[in-house]
């Protein structure tokens, strides 16, 4: 099976308690996780960033300046794994850390013109990222779909 396939094999099973595996919500998604995120590495690995850094970059693509814990709380990250994913794209030369104007103590992270160039390229990749993952859905169950993630997360 290749990341893109919309087929899932599930072996028979002997039901042996009265919630299957295959009926759990937590490995349900676990596997729509795993086949989602497979198709969503295949993209970004084009461009060497992992999926917390495009998340990140796409966030600032959208608002503009942002302080760290700001940026991490937007993109629900933990501040640990913000700081590491922020050294990085800094690293890259993809965003960049300057001091707030109105507060000496707080950095704001902004996309740098290379940045914008990479989110602007995956946008349109993100689109065909979408449809693949959403492939085994029709347009009716994908609205419906994208709702209930909504509300779940």
């Amino acid at each position: 099976m290749n990341a893109f396939s919309t087929e899932t094999t599930v072996s028979p099973l002997r039901k042996t308690s009265s919630v299957a595996l295959d009926d759990q919500t937590g490995h349900l998604l676990r596997c729509a996780h795993k086949r989602a995120s497979a198709i969503f590495a295949s993209i970004l690995s084009d461009h060497q960033l992992t999926p917390p850094q495009y998340f990140a970059m796409v966030r600032l693509s959208e608002v503009g300046r942002l302080s760290q814990n700001h940026l991490g709380r937007m993109t629900a990250m933990h501040p640990a794994t913000i700081q590491g994913v922020i050294q990085r794209l800094c690293e890259r030369g993809l965003i960049t850390r300057t001091p707030d104007r109105n507060n000496r103590r707080r950095i704001v992270l902004q996309l740098t013109a290379a940045g914008s160039a990479v989110i602007e390229t995956l946008q349109v990749r993100m689109v065909e990222t979408n449809d693949a993952i959403l492939a085994p859905l029709n347009a009716g169950e994908r609205e419906l779909f994208l709702g209930f993630l909504r509300r779940l997360a």
